[in-house]
């Protein structure tokens, strides 16, 4: 309980924080501040009691070392100031999915060297894809050291636990996040302020970038791993090693009964096939029955309470559900009724991304003179590209489109991510034109909406997100939209400082549709948490191409 107290003293604390410098209306100036004096706010660290508070479970704390490591000295101090356990894992995890976190006595934070910026609110550990635009807010902030730390964080865990997770906590060793580490690495290699300015920091830049090449292709193994294949496309889905309702929603009963009243309630949304007829206490052979069927009542007090109105949920549901937060979009309607059918598609998003990553693969062995390895990535995202053109280009509507593998046909879902690919230089530019062309699908009077498709779901219409407005507005500003670019930059700005103006912090997310801080989601996770890691690193970004569109001659030829 005195780690809980610490943790919501330090969550109180950022409301003060913004409180105290609130202006009467929308002040870029007052939000500005508040965001510079943010990162000592979300900053954690293994000396840091803050660390290891978890409200999505209701276990007591305890962290995890990886197998064989001795205990630091750090970590012994924290357990006499802390008053935690510290176990080691059982065995050497070389692969996500190697160890079954329900193996494990309870959940707890896995053992991180170096300090680690968190998103906030609720989400207390380092994630996977925060921690990209996380990264490019404290170099805009001149907190190189931090962005560095953050991204030996993740060699870590490739070293120790598989892979980059999607946050170090143990029930996040059986999957990933939308995978951004190249970007991550050349961010901070190419900073000058990385390493110092000598020629033992340049020589120990050089170093850092061997280690991290040599484990990012370690990490790159678990996309081409068969179970992350989509089907015989030569493209990636997204897809989750662990089975059943995800554990971290214990602090949320209500979140899988909503998902069965809302297939109940609308018969005919293609979700049907979701529900499995069940009691909401089953008697022993029925739970037996389940454990093949839907997820095991006995092992998971998730899994019991994922009952409502006679039903329960199917195994491939719970798949859909897994593979759904490891691309980040959880929850939206984009993949089926709550993206229960996520591992049945080849995404844009994550196939772009990892078309950058093949290319960024490429150059940082041509800056280490590898030239055979320059020539393999090379050939990688030339395969990459092809395919992505033959799948996911929809030439008909000039839009880029996600693939249902498993009935062999382009998704009609309109989704911001078609704009992906502008960010990871794979559209052409004819195709550029074309996706800029349907702006008009996402645009709103605050920046772009996730879909133009309203289910009430947080990342669909009216909603917008910090990550997905700047990689749109970073992919139109290197296609050479630059007007669009800057555009949607000022409007998303400008909403996060009329949400600031009227609530003194920065959420997660925003109504794009009102342009402000209102947001009321109906069914699923409804929360819209504050610190926030993402959006103020985001509004660092936007700000700068502002600027730097504002100095520069009018585009041509747009």
């Amino acid at each position: 309980m005195k780690l809980l107290r610490l943790f919501v003293f330090a969550v109180v604390a950022i409301h003060i924080a913004g409180a105290q410098d609130r202006a009467q209306g929308p002040n870029p100036e007052a939000t500005l501040q508040y965001i510079h004096g943010a990162w000592d706010t979300l900053t954690r660290s293994m000396t840091d009691c803050h660390s290891l508070v978890d409200i999505k479970v209701t276990s007591n704390p305890i962290l995890y070392l990886p197998a064989g490591l001795p205990m630091p000295s750090p970590v012994r101090e924290l357990t006499e100031k802390c008053h935690v356990r510290v176990l080691s894992l059982p065995k050497p995890i070389q692969k996500l999915g190697d160890l079954d976190p329900k193996a494990l006595p309870d959940a707890g934070l896995l053992y991180l060297p170096e300090p680690y910026v968190v998103p906030g609110g609720r989400f207390n550990e380092m994630y996977g894809w925060d921690s990209f635009f996380i990264l490019l807010g404290l170099e805009a902030d001149h907190r190189e050291a931090l962005a560095k730390n953050m991204v030996d964080n993740f060699l870590f865990e490739i070293q120790n636990y598989g892979g980059v997770l999607n946050a170090n906590r143990t029930y996040y060793l059986t999957r990933s996040q939308p995978p951004f580490l190249t970007s991550m690495i050349l961010a901070v290699y190419d900073n000058p302020a990385s390493f110092p300015r000598t020629p033992q920091g340049r020589a120990d830049a050089r170093l850092w970038l061997e280690q991290a090449y040599m484990l990012a292709e370690k990490d790159y193994s678990t996309w081409t791993r068969p179970e992350h294949l989509a089907g015989a496309t030569g493209l990636a889905r997204y897809f989750d090693y662990g089975k059943g309702p995800v554990p971290e929603m214990a602090d949320d009963n209500s979140y899988y009964p909503d998902v069965i009243r809302w297939i109940v309630a609308h018969p005919h949304s293609g979700g049907e096939a979701f529900l499995l007829k069940g009691r909401e206490h089953p008697n022993a052979a029925e739970s037996e029955q389940l454990k093949q069927t839907s997820c095991d009542v006995d092992a998971s007090v998730v899994c019991m309470r994922a009952w409502a109105a006679g039903y329960r949920l199917t195994k491939d549901f719970y798949l859909g559900d897994r593979a759904m937060r490891e691309s980040g979009f959880d929850p939206s309607n984009r993949f089926g009724p709550f993206s229960g059918e996520t591992h049945h598609f080849a995404p844009v998003c994550l196939n772009s991304l990892l078309y950058r990553y093949e290319r960024d693969m490429e150059h940082m062995a041509n800056l280490m003179n590898k030239p055979q390895d320059a020539v393999r990535w090379g050939r990688r995202s030339v395969k990459r590209n092809a395919a992505i053109h033959k799948y996911l280009w929809w030439p008909k509507e000039g839009v880029f489109a996600d693939w249902d593998f498993e009935h062999s046909k382009p998704d009609q879902y309109a989704y911001i991510s078609s704009l992906y690919p502008l960010w990871a230089g794979v559209a052409t530019e004819s195709e550029a034109r074309q996706v800029v062309a349907k702006l008009g699908l996402f645009e709103r009077q605050g920046g772009l909406s996730m879909s133009n498709t309203n289910t009430g779901l947080q990342w669909d219409e009216p909603f917008g997100w910090a990550p997905t407005n700047w990689i749109s507005v970073s992919g139109l500003e290197t296609a050479g939209f630059h007007e669009e670019a800057a555009r949607i930059a000022k409007k998303f700005n400008h909403t996060v400082d009329r949400g600031f103006a009227q609530e003194g912090t920065i959420r997660e997310k925003y109504n794009v549709v009102q342009a402000n801080a209102d947001v009321q989601v109906a069914t699923g996770y409804k929360q819209n948490q504050i610190g926030f890691g993402w959006t103020n690193s985001v509004y660092l970004k936007m700000k700068s191409l502002m600027e730097k569109t504002a100095d520069a001659p009018a585009a041509k030829g747009q």
